[in-house]
């Protein structure tokens, strides 16, 4: 069975983009699916000096490991000031460090959300040209604008007819790529 790691680019624990991951894989079958909240995850901001006096923290290493045996990625990016947050940018230098390629050849379906009517295009596309440089495949591209008018966190939906199926069709292209990957 494929394996799918799923998570947000937010340490936030009420991040709206995590929201969006759920509700994705909720509409996963067939697959195995890794969900990673990203708020219990705190890494220390990226120095060379740390890196060369302590080393990686296990837990940077157990995420690289996720990366490496996904067969593909979820990927929901946050957005501050119209880039992906330090917190992602630095979970992605940390990975780079230790692995340069942990996204070898992996497919990601990317996407972001916000409160406002750009729905983290910013952060998407920073995020969408930077990923390759890591490997990452990045085919499949959804932003969800205006999360409190088009998302029911009680009902965990997309709740936009047209965004809901924009957001599957994007789903099922990735799915199938992993099929037949």
């Amino acid at each position: 069975m494929k394996k799918i790691l799923a998570l947000s680019g937010s340490n936030s624990s009420t991040s709206i983009n995590y929201e969006l991951v759920k509700y994705t894989v909720s509409l996963v079958d067939d697959f195995d699916i890794q969900l990673l909240n990203m708020a219990n995850m705190p890494f220390p901001l990226f120095s060379e000096d740390d890196e060369r006096k302590y080393g990686y923290k296990n837990s940077l290493v157990e995420l690289k490991d996720d990366f490496t045996e996904a067969d593909g990625i979820i990927l929901s990016v946050n957005e501050h000031n119209s880039n992906p947050s330090a917190y992602f940018k630095n979970v992605v230098d940390w990975l780079s460090r230790l692995e340069r390629k942990f996204l070898d050849d992996k497919y990601v379906f990317l996407m972001g959300t916000s409160a406002g009517k750009r729905g983290a295009k910013g952060a998407i596309t920073v995020t969408e040209n930077m990923l390759p440089r890591f490997g990452a495949k990045v085919e499949n591209v959804f932003s969800l604008p205006e999360f409190d008018m088009n998302f029911s966190t009680k009902a965990g939906a997309i709740t936009n007819p047209q965004l809901e199926k924009e957001h599957k069709a994007q789903l099922d292209d990735f799915l199938g790529k992993l099929i037949t990957a």
